[in-house]
């Protein structure tokens, strides 16, 4: 029997063992039928924190995240080789990450945080984006990946979608699926936790299925769309904005079947025009200059995937299984740790009475990680103090201050390929501009003339 065997009363993983608790870990095992049954073999609650871990450690190898996670406790034998880690893995399974994460999820804004609430509705996102996985046989065929010319452009790629509170960047449900799959079809399946929220969405989105479905869970819609879906005014409204009906493949207006939305339209700054559809059809009781303010909150839901992977994955970091379903509890997990990172955000801008946007995510990720090396929050009493020292950084080295209005164009920085052209580089990032203040942002609403 190896020396690491019994592990999972001892093993934890720092602050993050404040939510992902003992009790809960072995509830998720059970709950999905989980059980040590090969004698000497690492055991299933030791490898849900390990598999946590090595989200957390995303660029370290498995041998040093083993030695972070134990490095306290007195250990006789050497570190289990890689594929006794794989093997471990694979006998886990994805369910119960995924478990983990549904146990934890929910909304965290507090009914008084700024930007979490609109007229008694709490404010949400639902947006996508897609991590690269090894460029396997079974990786490839499980989750597809960009293609040129009919022949593979790049890695296998794991979809993810999720629905964000717009105030606090926690995810309340996710859904993940493969690149070849669309982000509508996952979108559906997280309706069912909206219930009461104001939920946006960008114009990849809109179709009736999806409509019904929120409406029918109790959330209500606010999702930008192209300029074909429901451009046939039914009804005009008196603030300009028009009652139009959205039809099955929500891609044409239709007078008949589909759905009745409110479209609203705009500018900003004079730029594109803005379409916006919502159930929301009084336009006394919810003004169309609220409702397009409101739908730049989306960006929220971009700022928690950029934590995600820049941050905490690391910028174009490849995840590390070969396996479709070890590549799946790898994703669960990253949600699982990002949902704890969230929440020691909020508990630290609760205890300094400041906006959660203000708290470092970076500097809290490297106090997290450096709590399981020190093995300094393994207790509730050492969480209590640890998170007590951070409380007292916040405003010297955590806070960030208060969110400023910035912006840079968007350009290049990069060929496509170290072969590019000179000239073609040199077309991409010319006349570049550095990020720099912006003042606020103009809307100007669009009335559509009555005839």
């Amino acid at each position: 029997m190896h020396p690491w065997v019994g592990l999972s009363d001892h093993v934890r993983l720092g602050v993050v063992t404040r939510w992902v608790t003992p009790g809960l870990v072995t509830g998720a095992l059970e709950k999905c039928g989980v059980r040590d049954k090969k004698p000497g073999a690492l055991p299933a609650g030791f490898m849900v924190y390990f598999t946590l871990a090595l989200a957390l450690f995303q660029q370290d190898s498995y041998d040093d995240v083993a030695e972070q996670l134990v490095g306290a406790i007195e250990l006789s034998g050497r570190i289990p080789n890689k594929s006794s880690f794989t093997r471990a893995r694979k006998r886990l399974g994805p369910l119960v990450l995924e478990t983990v994460f549904r146990e934890l999820a929910s909304p965290l804004a507090p009914i008084d945080l700024e930007g979490s609430f609109y007229r008694g509705m709490r404010l949400a996102a639902v947006d996508g984006f897609v991590l690269d996985a090894p460029d396997t046989t079974a990786n490839r065929a499980a989750f597809g990946g960009p293609a040129k010319n009919g022949q593979p452009a790049g890695f296998p790629q794991v979809r993810v979608v999720t629905l964000t509170e717009c105030g606090t960047h926690a995810q309340v449900d996710a859904a993940v699926g493969g690149f070849s799959g669309g982000e509508r079809e996952l979108a559906i399946a997280l309706a069912g936790s909206a219930s009461g929220m104001l939920v946006i969405m960008d114009r990849n989105f809109p179709g009736v299925v999806l409509w019904k479905t929120y409406l029918g869970a109790g959330a209500h819609l606010l999702i930008r769309a192209r300029s074909p879906v429901a451009h046939r005014p039914v009804e005009h409204l008196p603030d300009g904005t028009y009652l139009a009906r959205m039809n099955l493949a929500g891609q044409k207006g239709a007078h008949h079947g589909g759905v009745l939305v409110r479209v609203i339209e705009y500018r900003v700054d004079g730029g594109e025009m803005v379409r916006l559809l919502t159930d929301l059809l009084d336009p006394v009781a919810f003004p169309a200059a609220e409702l397009a303010r409101l739908y730049h909150a989306r960006w929220e839901a971009e700022s928690a995937f950029r934590q995600i992977k820049t941050f905490q994955r690391g910028p174009a970091e490849v995840l590390r299984s070969g396996n479709p379903d070890l590549v799946r509890q790898e994703v669960w997990a990253h949600l699982v740790v990002h949902h704890c990172l969230t929440r020691i955000i909020m508990s630290l801008a609760d205890d300094n009475g400041i906006d959660p946007d203000r708290v470092s995510f970076v500097k809290v990720l490297k106090h997290t990680r450096r709590s399981v090396v020190r093995k300094c929050a393994d207790t509730p009493k050492k969480i209590k103090k640890f998170l007590a020292m951070l409380a007292a950084k916040v405003h010297r080295k955590l806070d960030n201050g208060a969110r400023r209005l910035r912006e840079a164009d968007r350009h290049l920085k990069r060929p496509d390929s170290k072969y590019s052209s000179k000239l073609s580089y040199r077309i991409n990032t010319r006349d570049r501009q550095p990020t720099r203040r912006v003042a606020l942002k103009v809307i100007v609403l669009q009335p559509t003339i009555v005839h």
